[in-house]
């Protein structure tokens, strides 16, 4: 697999990064070491993870994905030769995953508190890439990349942006980090991290993990030109947009054993008309003989805006199919047909 350079870093990520986010929940400790085995084999470099995962959110599974993945790291002693990423959680009220009890803060205090656990959890002496998994900040949206504006206030503890950025500075100095990443970030708040760099104030941001998939391009508004001019690159969360584009869930199927089923939180990509978009992606795969997992997660990483797409699965068979769009021919004529449908439904999922 070709390599693809992480930012303005030394870094070189393959276009494909292994998701680890049902480690702990849906996936045992050995079916995580079984992909992360396969995913590795196959070529892929880069692993993504979190403190908040497993998912969905909760205190019992908090940190389970990031242990998976630091005993498999000492089993295979491999660390050398793999990027791992992880992410600080952003506001939110949520007590458990701070000593004190505290709802969950991106400052000073806690950024210490959560990037020492991490290290922990994942049995190394430092993360590649760290990530703010969302803003500290109150924002429009979730994923902050609305197809529609939606008011907000200004929450009165917000952390500047400029004061996160120190913080994620001293953790390059001391060697616990080695480059930032943003998620689920705006066109603002990337531009004022770069703007922090520019001023001598923390490190420069070299990737934004944004969803980013054939319902939802939102990142192509305003980002995509961001991504060009400062080379701070899409890595896609949700290619599949959370199991819908693989057409499983089609006309209210619901398979045994998935989220939906398990945990019935989709709501992301069960809005309004996102049916008849979803199916016509579905259909679409399907004329050009390709399996519609394997040609959702092929659009992602044969767009010039995107760095890496993140796949993720429960089942190796799963993973084979994601794994498989690395060796699609994306077309012109592919790319004509799913330009051709955005035309017509947009984002119907932001």
């Amino acid at each position: 697999m070709d390599k693809r350079r992480l930012g303005r870093s030394d870094l070189f990520i393959t276009p494909i990064t292994m998701g680890t986010m049902t480690f702990g929940e849906q996936n045992t400790e050995a079916e995580g070491h079984a992909q992360l085995d396969r995913a590795f084999d196959y070529g892929i470099n880069i692993l993504d993870t979190a403190e908040l995962y497993a998912i969905p959110p909760k205190a019992e599974t908090q940190g389970s994905t990031e242990r998976i993945v630091g005993s498999w790291l000492k089993a295979r002693g491999n660390r050398d030769k793999v990027i791992v990423a992880t992410k600080v959680v952003g506001r939110s009220e949520w007590p458990w995953f701070r000593d004190d009890r505290s709802p969950t803060r991106v400052n000073r205090a806690q950024v210490m508190e959560a990037v020492d656990k991490s290290l922990k959890r994942l049995q190394t002496d430092y993360i590649d890439l760290y990530q703010i998994h969302w803003p500290d900040r109150e924002v429009s949206g979730w994923g902050t990349n609305p197809t529609r504006f939606k008011p907000f206030s200004p929450a009165v503890d917000e952390t500047p942006i400029e004061e996160i950025s120190a913080i994620m500075g001293d953790l390059v100095k001391a060697g616990k980090i080695r480059q930032l990443g943003l998620s689920n970030e705006s066109p603002y708040g990337a531009m004022r991290f770069v703007f922090a760099a520019e001023k001598g104030i923390g490190p420069r941001p070299v990737s934004i993990q944004n969803a980013y998939n054939l319902v939802n391009r939102t990142w192509e508004g305003g980002l995509a030109e961001i991504d060009t001019r400062e080379q701070i690159g899409l890595l896609a969360y949700s290619p599949l947009a959370q199991g819908y584009l693989t057409g499983k869930y089609r006309d209210g199927a619901l398979p045994k054993g998935s989220r939906k089923q398990l945990f019935n939180r989709l709501d992301r990509y069960e809005k309004a008309h996102a049916d008849v978009a979803i199916n016509a992606y579905v259909d679409l795969a399907k004329s050009f003989g390709i399996d519609p997992a394997t040609f959702a997660v092929a659009f992602t990483i044969n767009q010039p805006c995107c760095l890496s797409s993140i796949i993720g699965a429960t089942t190796l068979p799963q993973l084979e199919a994601c794994l498989k769009a690395a060796e699609v021919t994306w077309t012109k004529e592919m790319q004509a047909a799913v330009d051709d449908l955005h035309q017509k439904f947009g984002n119907p999922c932001p």
